[in-house]
């Protein structure tokens, strides 16, 4: 919901750790069907095919691929999936350090099997056979509580110090926090699923889920060209997001591995802001087109600011118009979270919409699985939030009702697992 863009993601396809021969049955898509039923574009005559079409590689959706072990967890400057579970586990009754260590290997062993398209190595349900990888991502973070029951408290940083509240939040408790959060994203429905049902088979007696959300995202090429994504408002959302090619770019978003006051296991990782925010589209949609542009500060059709321009065009704070009213509203959305009117705050925010269905009122359950991304919360969410907390035109249309915030450190490195330097070290 913050005048932020996403960088597009590259091409995993054409990565040297992607393999070039021997494809596996999840990077081929099957024949047409042993018939070869042909329809004809002229005349719609139907006919068969002398022999079967033979298997052809996978469409540019399913072969794409995103690596496991890189330096900054996958799932974090990717662009944008098509589908997403964010899902939170607490530890069970006697379970510490022990059991914790078993968990994260054999999480880590199933997220790298299922991203390079394989299947899991035990008991795979087979809800992905056929596909390929998809870019799935599963990404790792840890919550305050995780700490105390492994006896790492002394390894705890101190930006996981809990949020303070905000006057948006009717936070419910049984859907917030967590022992542990994994993050999975992926181009397609059931490789998603897929990857979720293995995560939660994984997890055994060690730990039970806590909360478990479901998102979804436009698909990849459903639009004529890369666009910057639209939430369920109808709004562009993202545009102003940090890029990874600007300068302090890894400054905002990523613990160095030198000169932090995090502990060293957080090197190379990052702290990931998760709120499920409801969108009350009944009142949202009363309102006219050009009352929702000045709620945001941008138009509704393209995404340029109201200033004018196209939708990178640089927000002119200061202009009026005939009257000598400001022409972005003072308290507009995208005034309000730019970087500097925040002091040079930025996130990097990677969310998904939801739709949990329609209450007997007939009033949608839906809105924004706020994910964001940076270096220190307290700098970047929690700054743009109590700024929003003064005076967001955006307030009144939308609710935050779950909140976490999780330690996600960097990627795990060849023959290591995710975390292995926190409880190992």
């Amino acid at each position: 919901m913050s005048d932020q863009t996403l960088p597009k993601a590259p091409d995993k396809s054409l990565s040297p750790e992607t393999p070039s021969a021997g494809l596996t049955r999840r990077r081929l898509l099957g024949t047409a069907g042993a018939t070869g039923l042909v329809v004809g574009a002229a005349g719609g005559a139907v006919g068969y095919a002398a022999a079967p079409t033979p298997a052809t590689p996978l469409s540019s959706i399913g072969s794409g691929r995103a690596m496991f072990h890189v330096k900054h967890q996958p799932g974090i400057t990717q662009g944008l999936q098509a589908r997403g579970h964010l899902v939170a586990f607490d530890l069970a009754a006697g379970a510490g350090r022990k059991e914790a260590v078993a968990l994260l290997r054999r999480w880590s062993e199933t997220a790298r099997r299922l991203m390079a398209g394989e299947p899991a190595a035990q008991d795979d349900t087979d809800v992905a056979r056929d596909a390929g990888p998809s870019s799935l991502t599963i990404t790792f973070g840890f919550g305050h509580s995780f700490f105390a029951r492994t006896g790492l408290e002394n390894q705890r940083p101190v930006a996981l110090d809990p949020l303070p509240d905000f006057s948006s939040d009717q936070l419910d408790k049984n859907r917030s926090d967590g022992d542990l959060w994994v993050q999975i994203g992926a181009d397609d429905a059931l490789v998603a699923f897929h990857a979720l049902r293995a995560i939660q088979k994984d997890a055994g007696s060690a730990a039970k889920v806590r909360w478990q959300m479901n998102g979804f995202n436009r698909t990849p090429g459903a639009t004529v060209h890369p666009m910057t994504a639209r939430n369920l408002m109808g709004q562009m959302d993202g545009t102003r997001n940090p890029k990874p090619t600007e300068a302090d770019f890894d400054k905002r978003i990523f613990v160095p591995e030198s000169g932090s006051n995090d502990p060293a296991w957080m090197a190379n990782g990052s702290y990931a802001v998760v709120r499920r925010i409801r969108m009350l589209l009944d009142d949202w949609e009363q309102l006219s087109v050009k009352a929702q542009e000045q709620v945001i500060g941008r138009r509704k059709s393209d995404g340029a600011p109201l200033s004018g321009g196209t939708e990178t065009a640089e927000m002119d704070l200061e202009k009026t118009d005939a009257h000598g009213d400001l022409v972005v509203p003072i308290n507009a959305h995208a005034r309000i979270t730019r970087p500097d009117q925040n002091g040079g705050a930025a996130m990097l925010r990677r969310p998904f919409s939801y739709h949990d269905g329609i209450d007997a009122d007939g009033v949608p359950d839906a809105g924004l699985l706020f994910v964001c991304w940076q270096a220190d919360p307290l700098r970047g969410f929690v700054t743009v939030q109590r700024k929003l907390d003064r005076g967001d035109a955006l307030s009144k249309y939308i609710r935050h009702e779950s909140s976490g915030l999780f330690a996600v450190p960097g990627g795990a490195a060849q023959g290591e697992y995710v975390g292995q330097r926190l409880l190992e070290g």
